[in-house]
């Protein structure tokens, strides 16, 4: 695909795959990053540390991925808080931020980054996997919100990032129950983006294009398939890498995006608007 319009070398950044671009200062902030023990979470977690800032690893199942997360910000200079915590259950969403109180007494940024849910088609979805995914990818993000502001209020400010998919306006194979979930998610980002303001809160969303993780393993097509197919159609001539989602996590996060409220930033290199 050839670009109709020409732009000046000098204008197009150097930047390669997973590259980090300039640095903030999170430096005495303290950043919650739900799912942290691999993928975007993790890139997520390490990259708030090396610009300064103290990290709690939330996990469900792998402790040994979230240690080694953990252990990564600590050889940083940092603070790591590892706190188990299945975030589809409102208890457990308030024994994680317990112990966040406990330990740091506030909060200045929370990035609800895990996710779950059934790959399946429309017919083969049951109950129990749309309730589980919307739990999950949803409903843990108001409740995780919720939980935040008081701790962000004690800081004087705060930042919130959810981080969504492009599956949530566009379709999938495979992903009618998580796209739902992703769309609903985007829907409680403007809502508190609303009502967070009074307290000096941002709130936004991000929304990754296909990234190769080992989530794509649970879709029909397969892994290879979905990452060739998505090469093929990126204006940027590569996929997303998570090292671009943590940067544009950082940026919104930071004092330069005080003025972009309730927005979902897609991620994906041109994908969604190329015409093929």
């Amino acid at each position: 695909m050839q670009s109709l319009i020409s732009i000046p070398k000098f204008l197009i950044p150097k930047q390669k795959a997973g590259e980090e671009p300039m640095s903030f200062d999170f430096s005495n902030k303290i950043a919650l990053i739900t799912g942290s023990g691999r993928g975007i979470g993790k890139v997520t977690a390490l990259h708030l540390a090396k610009l300064g800032a103290d990290i709690v690893v939330n996990y469900l199942r792998k402790r040994s991925a979230a240690e080694e997360t953990a252990r990564e910000i600590e050889a940083l200079g940092r603070q790591a808080l590892i706190v188990k915590a299945d975030i589809s259950e409102p208890e457990e969403i308030d024994r994680l931020f317990d112990e966040i109180d406990q330990q740091f007494h506030g909060l200045d940024i929370l990035v609800n980054n895990a996710a779950s849910g059934y790959a399946r088609p429309v017919m083969e979805q049951k109950v129990k996997g749309w309730d589980w995914t919307m739990n999950v990818n949803a409903r843990a993000a108001l409740f995780t919100s919720q939980r935040a502001v008081p701790l962000m209020q004690k800081r004087g400010s705060g930042a919130i990032v959810n981080v969504s998919s492009i599956g949530s306006a566009r379709t999938l194979p495979d992903y009618v129950v998580i796209g739902a979930s992703k769309s609903a998610l985007e829907a409680v980002t403007r809502y508190c983006a609303v009502e967070f303001s009074r307290y000096n809160i941002v709130v936004n969303a991000v929304s990754p294009g296909i990234i190769n993780t080992d989530a794509l393993n649970y879709f029909s097509l397969g892994r290879d398939v979905m990452v060739q197919g998505a090469v093929n159609r990126t204006p940027a001539g590569r996929i997303v890498e998570p090292q671009d989602v943590a940067n544009c996590i950082a940026f919104l996060c930071s004092p330069d995006a005080c003025m972009i409220r309730g927005q979902v930033i897609v991620i994906d290199g041109g994908y969604m608007i190329a015409v093929t």
